[in-house]
């Protein structure tokens, strides 16, 4: 850690260099547990290296991704709980490029504080290598900005960015689809980190108990249900893909199901999700029911227990299921392909 660099007047102004040397010292460890084999350089420097391996691709394409996390950092200053909301800033990313097919190399984090508390830094940062961890994503690299009289000093914002790699020649881009292909979904770990604004709202979450048992919720405090991290499909994705002719995937983020499933579909073809086939999450009806809010919207605003579908042939339905079940998820089909000049219809 470098003892050499101070600043008394810096310091005063809220400044404290020390406390960022000091955060980086006790997020190595965490960094440490994302290294893979192209990874050229420690944290610390001006850059992060990473040396591809191209072999086996015989026209790369680099495919990027940046997000944050939103509104639902309010959760983590609520819980003071800053240990999930990296792995939400990952998932964010690299659900998104591997819609393309992309396997992730590697991702770099930017957290804004009003207070650099190195304990908190790292606990931030301890999640994001979480996260990159399941995604199989180095963590090259970051910024910790401390900057006092724009954010209050117990609070934060963290975005992120993540490149990822994949041959021109496999690239997911929905030629292949036709009517009668089936959209299979990949189940979510909650509310992930969409639509909090409106969660926030509904539940009066700063203004109500967050922290008891709720029945309805299987027995889980709101807060903890909010909070649970949004899941990675990388590997599953990965691995289906190798399995199965992938012809669309989308990541159901902000906008739902009527703004994300249409992104993957081409013109004169529509989504027919069958209502009654999706596994709403009990956290979801809790949304709606106390904020009356109807059901086309709640499925234009929320996943609806719906992180990610997929679309492949009706042939290949037993064989993608298979492979996803295999890598622990409980895919299920909920809809399929349509010729049609309405992008989705949900009934």
């Amino acid at each position: 850690m470098n003892t050499q660099s101070k600043s008394e007047s810096y310091a005063a102004a809220g400044v404290d260099i020390t406390a960022g040397y000091k955060a980086v010292e006790l997020m190595k460890k965490h960094i440490e547990r994302t290294a893979t084999a192209g990874v050229c350089s420690d944290v610390g420097g001006f850059g992060g290296l990473f040396e591809l391996d191209l072999s086996g691709i015989s026209r790369p394409v680099l495919v990027s991704g940046t997000d944050g996390v939103g509104t639902k950092l309010k959760l983590a200053f609520l819980t003071d709980r800053h240990d999930t909301v990296g792995i939400d800033c990952v998932a964010m990313c690299v659900n998104d490029i591997i819609c393309c097919g992309a396997k992730p190399l590697f991702f770099l984090d930017y957290i804004a504080c009003g207070k650099n508390v190195p304990e908190k830094i790292a606990q931030i940062v301890k999640g994001v290598a979480e996260g990159c961890v399941q995604a199989g994503a180095a963590l090259i690299g970051g910024e910790t900005a401390e900057m006092p009289g724009f954010y209050p000093s117990d609070e934060y914002d963290l975005a992120g960015y993540s490149t990822g790699i994949v041959d021109k020649d496999k690239i997911i881009d929905n030629k292949k689809m036709k009517a009668g292909d089936i959209i299979i979904a990949l189940p979510s770990s909650g509310v992930h980190s969409n639509g909090f604004s409106l969660v926030r709202k509904v539940l009066d979450i700063e203004n109500r108990d967050i922290y008891s048992p709720v029945f309805e919720l299987g027995g889980i405090s709101i807060g903890e249900a909010l909070l649970t991290p949004t899941k990675i499909y990388v590997k599953p994705i990965l691995s289906l893909i190798d399995k199965v002719c992938v012809k669309g995937i989308s990541h159901i983020t902000g906008g739902g199901f009527y703004e994300n499933i249409p992104r993957s579909i081409p013109d004169g073809l529509g989504a027919k999700i069958k209502r009654n086939s999706v596994r709403i999450l009990p956290i979801f009806d809790l949304i709606q029911r106390e904020g009356n809010i109807s059901e086309r919207d709640m499925f234009n605003t929320f996943n609806m227990g719906v992180g990610m579908s997929v679309v492949v042939s009706s042939e290949d339905r037993e064989k993608a299921l298979a492979s996803l079940k295999a890598s622990g998820e409980e895919a299920y089909v909920i809809g399929e392909i349509v010729s049609s000049d309405d992008k989705i219809t949900i009934e």
